[in-house]
């Protein structure tokens, strides 16, 4: 199901989700991070990806490092990369303390890994870091485009200057629009020329909505309200 000229990840940490946006949604890769994991009551790391392998195929898959240090963070994305030539390594764009990672994103991209910078809100930042990959791998530039909107702030510019900056540069880096909020967003992000838009299983099961006569929909809401007033059982008079 191609709505949109994007492609759609589902993002999540539950894998029956991921199972049924994968065979019924026909998305083309996934995402996790540490809150989702949290979320979805995860407690042993390394048993949940390997799961999570067996259930993506050959779609990417993105996993996010744990560690705040780098040299810790460098020895987790090693070990994540190693689960499979389909796995991206997620670096968070700085530490807890505001250090940039762009040096670690450079030397694991050097190395061979391919890395999915994420928590990226600012256009410096996307400046700062699409230069650092190595152009022998595939790489993705994760914007939180809904976090930006979620201080009053239209995204757009942000996205369609993003979309520049990856297209001039070399080797194989694609855009993310992270923190999807409604499915207005995947047009939105689509018509800007954006490669990815991570979206998570409340969403994707709107995507049959697509299209959808709005003077029917109008009588569904009233109808919908109707039920719920039987179901409270009392009256105004």
């Amino acid at each position: 199901m191609d709505l949109f000229d994007i492609d759609i990840y589902a993002d999540g940490a539950v894998v029956d989700d991921m199972v049924e946006a994968k065979e019924q949604l026909n998305v083309k890769g996934f995402t996790t991070n540490p809150s989702l994991m949290k979320k979805a009551g995860i407690t042993d790391y390394m048993k949940f990806a390997r799961k999570v392998m067996s259930t993506v195929g050959d779609l990417p898959i993105s996993f996010e490092v744990f560690s705040d240090d780098f040299k810790t963070m460098k020895m987790e994305a090693l070990k994540l990369a190693e689960l499979g030539k389909n796995v991206f390594v997620k670096i968070p764009i700085t530490n807890t303390k505001g250090e940039s990672s762009v040096p670690l994103i450079k030397e694991l991209s050097e190395q061979g890994v391919s890395i999915n910078v994420t928590a990226i809100l600012t256009i410096d930042q996307v400046k700062e870091v699409v230069p650092a990959f190595s152009e022998n791998t595939t790489n993705i530039v994760s914007v939180f485009a809904g976090r930006v909107a979620d201080t009053g702030v239209d995204p757009t510019n942000l996205m369609k200057e993003s979309v520049q900056v990856v297209k001039e540069s070399k080797g194989n880096t694609k855009l993310l629009w992270a923190s999807c909020r409604e499915v207005l967003n995947i047009k939105q992000a689509a018509d800007l020329g954006v490669d990815i838009i991570t979206v998570t299983t409340p969403v994707l099961k709107k995507l049959g909505m697509v299209g959808k006569d709005l003077k029917k929909l109008s009588l569904e809401t009233v109808q919908g309200f109707n039920n719920d007033v039987k179901d409270l059982g009392f009256s105004i008079i």
